[in-house]
């Protein structure tokens, strides 16, 4: 569906450049738990790593916003390459020295780094011409997760066959920066299409007065609501599934695996949906496969039942991120666009730190089917949302007609 479309060249080089890139942001989801359960000083603290990162992409936000703004979206993309490539660089020193302080420091710069892949969205939307292309062209962004979903863990058994004496996934850290420096070269093709320098007819809004309108706030809330409940069950899977659970690393990596997959390969058909149909259908079924993850998880604790729980929260974090960003730029003008992305992001992200916080100390304190319960009144939310987007005219279903 989405090959039937013509994209320009910015789309696809963004798309394989994240392709590349991202792969260190689920490397550190499978990993980083069981490497700071074996160095850390308190096997509760295995989720902080993760949680930093979240807080370094939440603490980025603004700061990343403002160098894009400055600096254009190609030099900021190329910073954010540099600094996921020194993320993956500490993560190696970390492991070879034992050290968690480290592996702090280093999520904390991946973190970072993610702040400024967050805006290759934004790049993509300003590249395409017609607002109806708009998310179709969000879709293909998405879709290179899969690569990056798939390869980022994969990478932990490739690099334990190319170095077997390397310890602490060495081997991994390795074969993730070789492939950051691929993407860096792919994204070398990359042309700004929008001057940072232009200058604008209107003067743009306060900031206050853009926040305040309804469109933005479903927007930000359906996008912040989603990812937070994304998180918090993600990042306690591996350590459920293998520490407390005693499946193998292979079932908890399969599981994980299969999660990256389902959040970006339904971006094959999302995109598509979503010009069909508009984007409040599709955060009304992103929410409720939501509530299908909470009964599925419910029923037990076997492989299988993590499988279609994370399965499940993947399409629906797709359903909902897709629909929810493609929904922001109705709420701000060209010249007003990076401070309205950037309290975008900050929000979304900053709940998603939360989240990821809290989501260790709840699973070692209360157990994962509390976490499940947790989450209800999240989904009862978000269905809440996409129910006032459908019935209300301010929110139009069909993205062509977006201004």
């Amino acid at each position: 569906m989405l090959m039937k479309l013509q994209f320009p060249r910015n789309i696809w080089v963004l798309a394989l450049t994240l392709a590349l890139t991202q792969g260190a942001l689920p490397l550190m989801v499978l990993v980083s738990g069981l490497l700071s359960s074996e160095i850390a000083p308190d096997p509760s603290m295995a989720t902080l790593p993760l949680a930093v990162l979240v807080v370094g992409t939440a603490l980025s936000t603004i700061p990343a916003a403002w160098f894009n703004q400055q600096f254009g979206r190609k030099h900021a993309g190329f910073g954010g390459i540099l600094l996921s490539l020194v993320g993956i660089l500490l993560c190696m020193l970390a492991g070879a020295k034992a050290s968690f302080s480290l592996l702090i420091t280093a999520a904390g710069v991946l973190g970072v780094s993610a702040a400024f892949f967050q805006h290759f969205r934004f790049a993509a939307m300003e590249s395409v011409g017609n607002a109806a292309d708009i998310g179709p062209a969000l879709a293909i962004i998405m879709l290179s997760g899969i690569v990056a979903g798939v390869l980022g863990p994969e990478l932990v058994t490739l690099g334990a066959w190319l170095l077997p004496e390397a310890e602490n996934y060495l081997g991994a850290f390795l074969l993730m920066a070789l492939l950051i420096c691929a993407g860096a070269v792919v994204f070398s093709r990359f042309q700004n299409t929008v001057s940072h320098q232009a200058q604008y007819e209107e003067a743009p809004r306060p900031l206050a007065r853009l926040l305040c309108q309804p469109v933005f706030l479903l927007s930000m809330g359906v996008s912040a609501l989603g990812y937070a409940v994304m998180v918090f069950l993600m990042t306690s899977t591996p350590l459920s599934m293998h520490l407390l659970d005693g499946h193998s690393l292979d079932d908890a990596k399969w599981v994980i695996q299969s999660h990256l997959v389902a959040m970006f390969l339904p971006s094959i058909f999302s995109g598509w949906l979503m010009k069909r149909l508009g984007a409040a259908p599709l955060m009304l079924l992103g929410s409720a496969l939501y509530l299908g993850v909470i009964a599925v998880a419910l029923t037990g604790q076997h492989v299988i039942h993590y499988w279609w729980a994370l399965v499940l929260l993947g399409v629906g974090w797709n359903f909902l991120f897709l629909s929810g960003t493609s929904i922001l730029p109705q709420s701000y003008r060209n010249n007003e666009r990076f401070k309205v992305q950037a309290a975008n992001d900050f929000a979304v992200f900053a709940l998603q730190a939360i989240a990821s916080l809290v989501a260790g100390w709840v699973l070692f304190t209360f157990g994962w089917q509390a976490q499940l319960w947790l989450c209800v009144p999240v989904c009862g939310a978000l269905v809440l949302l996409s129910i006032a987007a459908l019935i209300s005219p301010r929110y139009l279903r069909n993205p062509a007609h977006a201004g």
